[in-house]
């Protein structure tokens, strides 16, 4: 995958995010500290089931998938805690409703600039399917479609060396999006004490699985390794410090000369093809396939290089499937929660600081 900037993505130092937050506490009644806990520990399970997923490659397709459910949940949750505080967006503070509408955009975008990425890669299994086809164990792999097959694999090779021009800019969003996390301070409100919290931890979250999706599919040099240092008066702060330095360690081991390759169900693809090439003697500047000392051992070898590539393009096009999916679920999740909110502002006195139509995005995908 190209390499759309140099160096290591890195977040300036904002200090405490949570500066102030405090300084004078409104009464938190029974009720309201029950609700903060119930979305504080669904918070932190949450964070802990990513720790559990059997495959622990973290720039895996599957991983992804489940970091992406993750984050549809985690939002669905703060929906719930906004309906039972009984605290409409009307009662927002402007701030706090500008900085929202501000985000959805921005997380929007990141949205479109994956989606973008998955379906190019969709596109892109195209000539994944039509090697496949030629190569059916039915047709025992004449030549000449021994020779169609490893062309069409060179051309996918080749194509997805390259990524989306959407994911160009995300970079830069993400920066934004982790420079403000916080969404400033309540005066005298119990209840916008309880979503001050629980947006902080919304956005901690998913600028982190984010920023972890668009390093995979940019090809940047070094991942958006995050340093996020979570106060610990947070319920999920010790999940999310564990998970942090799990998917660091882990992109580390997996990855020690610091260059971030292609998720992994491509990389399996990637070597498959490879190896096909090497077991049909197949050399990309000569027209015909070169003999073979040993016809039965070599159709043996070339049966099974075959089928680990069928294999291997199966899972891509299932990952890829299930995660084109997820992430559009998440987009409709971003997406209808703006416009929930704006629909609740429409008659009243406020005006967004931003006029930008989200509508028009899902047009566009």
């Amino acid at each position: 995958m190209s390499q759309t900037h140099h160096g290591q993505w890195t977040f300036r130092q904002f200090g405490n995010p949570l500066r102030g937050f405090f300084s004078k506490k409104p009464y938190l009644s029974p009720e309201l500290l029950s609700l903060l806990h119930v979305f504080e520990q669904s918070l932190a399970e949450s964070l802990r089931k990513l720790m559990a997923v059997d495959n622990k490659d973290v720039l895996s397709l599957s991983w992804m998938r489940v970091a992406m459910d993750t984050l549809c949940t985690i939002h669905d949750s703060l929906k719930t805690l906004i309906t039972d505080l009984k605290f409409p967006s009307s009662d927002w503070d402007n701030k706090w409703i500008n900085m929202y509408l501000e985000d959805s955009v921005k997380l929007l975008d990141i949205c479109i600039a994956l989606i973008s990425e998955v379906s190019r890669l969709d596109q892109c299994q195209l000539w994944l399917r039509y090697s496949v086809h030629l190569l059916d164990p039915a047709n025992k792999y004449p030549p000449e479609k021994a020779k169609k097959a490893h062309t069409c694999l060179q051309d996918w090779m080749q194509k997805i060396r390259s990524s989306s021009p959407k994911l160009e800019s995300c970079p830069a969003t993400l920066q934004v999006l982790g420079g403000n996390l916080y969404f400033g301070k309540v005066k005298d409100s119990g209840k916008g004490e309880i979503l001050g919290r629980a947006l902080y931890g919304l956005k901690v979250v998913t600028v982190f699985i984010c920023s972890l999706l668009v390093a995979a599919f940019s090809g940047h040099s070094k991942p958006l390794l995050l340093d996020l240092d979570v106060p610990r008066k947070f319920t999920w702060s010790v999940a999310f410090t564990d998970l942090q330095a799990y998917v660091n360690n882990e992109i580390m081991n997996l990855f020690p000369s610091g260059k971030v390759a292609s998720p992994r169900e491509v990389e399996a693809v990637r070597l498959a093809v490879e190896k096909f090439t090497i077991s049909n003697h197949v050399n990309c500047n000569e027209v015909a396939l070169a003999p073979v000392s040993n016809k039965n051992q070599e159709e043996q070898g070339l049966q099974e290089t075959v089928s680990k590539l069928i294999k291997s393009a199966e899972e891509l096009d299932r990952g890829l499937d299930l995660l084109s999916k997820q992430v559009n679920t998440f987009f409709k999740i971003v997406l209808t929660g703006r416009d929930a909110l704006l629909n609740t502002l429409r008659g009243s006195d406020f005006t967004p600081e931003s006029n930008k139509d989200a509508n028009l995005k899902a047009m566009n995908l």
